[in-house]
């Protein structure tokens, strides 16, 4: 199973590093690393999943994202299965909500101290792991997805009280935030935030001062829906004349595009794409070699951002 010491090595000897070497909660990875949430596709074929992610390993993959509500626990025993320790992966996963398969949507919140530190135990046992390396609260505060109801809106002070309490007794190794706004990132980082996870991209840039207050306070700025388009009424990149455009004249996909701007925008970003597609795969981690020049990359600063805020439930 992954490694947990920031002195990790590269997921693949001598494979290089997909965007060049980022940090997370003092581990060096990939700039470019992988999202698992899709896998859950796969649940039909094992063997496929288990291979995908060993693909990922050999293209130098050395971040994975993913959390106990991906397929209820199926993802997270994938990757129990199909990582080694000396694959030297970083896995970060996420608590906040919680697996509703017989609800409409099939997620719930799960917001309350109590059901934070059982995520957590879920996590550790579905993983095979000691101790996960960076553990995200996945606040209900902004973007796209759930928001928090009733005896679900907890104070983020109480939230953290109990995550840096099992990162005391060793459960986790550091602690990140999702879905956040900015002023609840003021008020965590006492408790030293190593990571934020927003939804954002090229054309959903509304966070750009808190991805400022990260860059200078070191933490690693890791966007979800990199792409948009996650829901019917997200603006998605790819539809872009600009990012279509640059595509063209660089020989690329207009998602490589996408991708390659997040990772020019600034250095502490991130990627976690995520895809069950071989293909997909290979072409996301490519997209850490393309490169934009001025011209290309003034463009594509250009275009409009619009909000990401779409609620389910």
């Amino acid at each position: 199973m992954p490694a947990d010491t920031p002195s990790s090595p590269s997921a693949a000897i001598g494979a290089p590093r997909a965007g060049g070497p980022g940090t997370i909660a003092g581990h060096t990875v990939s700039r470019v690393g992988y999202g698992a949430m899709q896998l859950e596709r796969l649940h039909g074929d094992r063997a496929a999943a288990v291979a995908l992610l060993r693909r990922a390993v050999e293209l130098g993959v050395d971040h994975v994202d993913t959390a106990q509500f991906y397929g209820n626990g199926f993802v997270n025993e994938l990757l129990r299965d199909a990582l080694r320790p000396e694959d030297g992966v970083v896995v970060v996963s996420k608590v906040g909500a919680d697996p509703d398969p017989g609800g409409r949507i099939p997620l719930r919140p799960a917001q309350r101290p109590e059901e934070l530190r059982a995520s957590v135990e879920d996590n550790l046992r579905s993983l095979g792991l000691d101790r996960i390396p960076v553990v995200n609260l996945r606040r209900l505060d902004t973007g796209p997805g759930l928001r928090a109801e009733g005896d679900q809106v907890v104070g983020v002070d109480d939230q953290l009280a109990v995550m840096t309490a099992m990162r005391d007794e060793g459960k986790i190794g550091a602690i990140g935030l999702s879905s956040v706004t900015i002023d609840t990132l003021r008020r965590a980082l006492p408790a030293g935030i190593v990571c934020v996870q927003n939804a954002y991209s090229l054309v959903t840039r509304g966070d750009e001062d808190m991805l400022a207050l990260c860059a200078a306070e070191g933490i690693a700025w890791v966007p979800y829906f990199p792409l948009g388009g996650a829901f019917p009424a997200m603006p998605k990149v790819v539809d872009e004349p600009a990012v279509q455009a640059a595509a063209q004249a660089l020989d690329s996909t207009p998602s490589q595009v996408g991708l390659a701007w997040l990772l020019k925008h600034a250095p502490h970003v991130l990627l976690i794409p995520g895809t069950a597609n071989p293909a997909h795969l290979e072409a996301n981690i490519a997209a850490g070699a393309l490169t934009l020049d001025a011209a290309t990359l003034a463009a594509l600063d250009a275009v409009p951002s619009r909000s990401a805020d779409v609620t389910l439930g």
